[in-house]
C-alpha cells in the first residue's frame, strides 16, 4: 500500500482515529480521502500537512465552521484568495487579542509570584492572604 493508514495518520497528528473520521465526515479535509478496494482509508502527506494546520487552527480557537469555510474556499481553487486572506486575518486578530489577554494574566501571576517569593525568602509568608475563616477575632479587626 502506498500512502498512510488512518492509524499512521493518527500517530503522526496526535488525533484519534475517531477524530480523523470526524474531520473527514465534517468536510474539513482539503481533498477527499482515497479508499482502497477493501474500503480502508489511504491518506497522503498533504493530508497530514493539512490536518496539522487544522489542529493549529483549532488549538488557537478557530471554530469548526470557520475551518470548514476556509476548506471550502481552498477546494474551490483560484479566485477567492482575498476571501481566504480575510478569514485568516480575522483569526490572526483574534489570536493576537488572546495573546494580549494571556500576557495580562501572566503579568498578574508574575506580580503575585514575586510577592510570595519575597515573603518566603524573608520568612514572612504566613501573613499572605489569610482566609477570613482562619483569622482570629483580634486579627479580623
Amino acid at each position: 500500500m502506498d500512502g498512510l493508514s488512518i492509524g499512521q495518520v493518527a500517530e503522526r497528528t496526535g488525533l484519534s482515529v475517531h477524530a480523523l473520521r470526524f474531520y473527514e465526515r465534517e468536510g474539513l479535509l482539503a481533498d477527499a480521502v482515497r479508499r482502497e478496494s477493501n474500503g480502508r482509508r489511504v491518506y497522503t502527506e498533504d493530508d497530514v500537512d493539512w490536518l496539522n494546520m487544522c489542529i493549529k487552527f483549532r488549538s488557537s480557537g478557530m471554530p469548526l465552521d470557520t475551518i470548514r469555510k476556509y476548506t471550502e474556499l481552498v477546494r474551490r481553487g483560484a479566485g477567492n484568495e482575498a476571501d481566504r486572506l480575510a478569514l485568516l486575518k480575522s483569526h490572526q486578530d483574534y489570536v493576537r487579542a488572546q495573546i494580549e489577554e494571556l500576557n495580562e494574566c501572566l503579568n498578574v501571576i508574575t506580580w503575585k509570584v514575586d510577592i510570595y517569593q519575597q515573603h518566603v525568602d524573608a520568612g514572612t509568608a504566613d501573613c499572605l492572604w489569610v482566609a477570613p475563616s482562619t483569622q482570629t477575632a483580634s486579627e479580623a479587626s
